[in-house]
């Protein structure tokens, strides 16, 4: 029958973490019930593509947001929470993002090639850009460490670079 450890270390390296650990702000509950309707408001955008429905939707939402306000504490936490537990249940397989931002089908698309790449002989002209852009959009800035030189490896999962 093979030893079995104790968990001590474990559980005061789990101690340590838990004093190490940052705690998130405590939010007040305007605040929770703002965020609750904007993330609402953001998921009926993927299911509701059209803009008249998204305009009526977001009306019934609303009022339901505004039939309910000042309400006793302990119904308003009952609501908040079923609020996030519908939020849940209704979350888009495949939510809407902008197609240019990261995420979206455009995102890193066509990258513009480097000037040298456009211009060999050194030749820019007047209303070229001063600057150079990477793969992912950003500017080719050696201060801050973002600059594609050569071939660089495109993350495609996380659309940025590596």
């Amino acid at each position: 029958m093979p030893l079995v450890r104790p968990q001590v270390l474990n559980d005061v390296f789990q101690q340590a973490a838990d004093q190490a650990r940052q705690r998130l702000p405590e939010l007040t509950h305007n605040q929770q019930v703002a965020r609750l309707y904007r993330k609402s408001l953001k998921l009926l955008s993927s299911w509701a593509i059209d803009r008249d429905i998204f305009n009526e939707e977001a009306s019934k939402l609303r009022a339901r947001f505004d039939a309910e306000r000042g309400c006793t504490p302990g119904k308003a936490l009952r609501l908040l929470r079923e609020g996030e537990d519908e939020l849940f249940a209704y979350t888009h397989p495949d939510p809407y993002c902008n197609p240019i931002m990261p995420g979206g089908s455009k995102f890193m698309r066509n990258p513009p090639l480097p000037m040298d790449v456009c211009f060999p002989d050194g030749n820019y002209p007047k209303d070229a850009p001063k600057y150079e852009i990477n793969p992912d959009w950003t500017k080719a800035i050696p201060e801050n460490g973002k600059v594609a030189t050569g071939y660089v490896l495109v993350d495609f999962g996380k659309k940025n670079m590596e």
